[in-house]
């Protein structure tokens, strides 16, 4: 069974004069990472809440069509039940936080808290988590204090740490610099590499292409593709979209294109560096015969 299925899902925001999703078709097969690429205002966001049931039980609009998560219609989930099984980390990491707890231990504990796990459970789990994600230094400091880079590595930990099954995330290195960008993207490779479904929505290309392993991509509110990362990023709907490819695939292809291609198109820079290295080493010898 599919962890999410939508069937021609569409919304409209109240009052707005236009659908923000239109016909929208997918299957979100667990155990995945699959992200969710596509222009400004093509959609992303909206069908991240669907994901997540703030749509329709939150927004206020016209939902149309079918979805269903674990099975069960949207429509007949609970929001606080849902809210249990579905995690989400905001775009925004000072929206996320709560600014009722003093200290980022408490503030990691708090979802826990609020499922009434035992305390016992909840101090050993959030020692944990905040091991796995790094951020044992900042766990005595008032939460409201912290740098957005750090805010968001406190939000992944008290999403980590609810332990929920599909996580939803929402450009979360949108605000964040290359070190700590990085960080994050360790964090969701663990999600992953413990069976954690992941829908990720993110402007940064390259990293898609290291961790995603199918790719959605999204214009104007309609799904124009999704597939296998590889050939999701050689495909045609990027250009409809207006995404970007890695500058590695772009090369790759543009030397398809002079008839010159490459074994095969690569996706990632390692992947290139391995692909290009035969003819970087054949360069030399090639120069000394002229």
């Amino acid at each position: 069974m599919s962890l999410v299925s939508l069937h021609d899902v569409g919304f409209t925001y109240a009052y707005a004069d236009r659908p923000a999703l239109r016909e929208v078709t997918l299957e979100i097969e667990p155990g995945l990472l699959y992200g969710v690429v596509g222009a400004n205002g093509s959609g992303k966001s909206t069908l991240c809440s669907v994901l997540r049931g703030v749509i329709p039980h939150f927004h206020p609009g016209e939902l149309t069509g079918a979805a269903s998560i674990h099975g069960t219609d949207l429509l007949d989930w609970d929001p606080g039940e849902l809210s249990r099984s579905v995690g989400y980390v905001f775009q925004n990491p000072f929206t996320q936080i709560s600014g009722i707890k003093e200290t980022v231990f408490e503030e990691i504990a708090l979802g826990l808290e609020n499922l009434r796990t035992d305390p016992a459970e909840i101090v050993e789990r959030v020692l944990e988590v905040i091991d796995r994600v790094g951020i044992r230094h900042l766990m005595t400091k008032n939460p409201n204090e912290l740098s957005g880079g750090q805010r968001q590595l406190v939000a992944f930990a008290a999403i980590v740490a609810m332990d929920a099954d599909f996580v939803v995330i929402d450009e979360p290195t949108s605000q964040l610099d290359p070190e700590t960008s990085e960080k994050v993207f360790s964090i969701i490779a663990g999600l992953k590499e413990r069976g954690t479904s992941i829908v990720l929505v993110e402007h940064k290309i390259d990293l898609m292409a290291e961790y995603a392993d199918r790719l959605i991509v999204m214009s104007r509110g309609r799904v124009l593709e999704e597939g296998p990362t590889r050939e999701v990023l050689v495909s045609p709907s990027l250009d409809e979209a207006e995404v970007l490819r890695p500058e590695v695939t772009d090369l790759a292809l543009a030397l398809e294109r002079r008839g010159d291609p490459l074994p095969r198109v690569p996706i990632t820079r390692a992947e290139a560096r391995e692909l290009l290295a035969p003819r970087l080493e054949e360069a030399p010898d090639a120069h000394r015969t002229h």
